[in-house]
């Protein structure tokens, strides 16, 4: 099987790292790796990726693509969003086969969970 030409890594801006990678690690159970104080890894997260210095941030609205969450439970990943400091852009709603809702992160990055029905 081919391993190029296929989506590998993903890279977002973030403003205040360790208050992203805080958030992620307790809301997700995400692991880091710094590669200095203006970058940070993550892996094993379904599409691994990293977090560099900026005061830019990655929304929809603003012509980003929307990285999506799988999860089995999604009213707790919606609990624990809030618990460790995002905040729900837009609430659950169904579409067909699934529900999700969105959320922004500490710096400011929109995603969203979805779970199948």
């Amino acid at each position: 099987m081919a391993t190029i030409e296929k989506l590998n890594y993903v890279e977002f801006p973030a403003k205040y790292l360790t208050k992203t990678k805080d958030f992620f690690s307790r809301a997700f159970g995400w692991s880091f790796i710094d590669y200095g104080p203006s970058y940070t890894a993550f892996e094993n997260c379904g599409l691994d990726g990293g977090f560099f210095q900026s005061d830019l941030s990655s929304r929809v609205v603003n012509g980003s693509a929307l990285l999506v969450i799988l999860t089995d439970d999604l009213e707790s990943a919606y609990a624990k969003v809030i618990k460790y400091g995002g905040i729900i852009t837009q609430e659950i709603f169904e579409f067909p086969g699934g529900k999700r809702f969105h959320f922004t992160e500490p710096s400011g990055n929109e995603l969203a969970v979805w779970t199948k029905l």
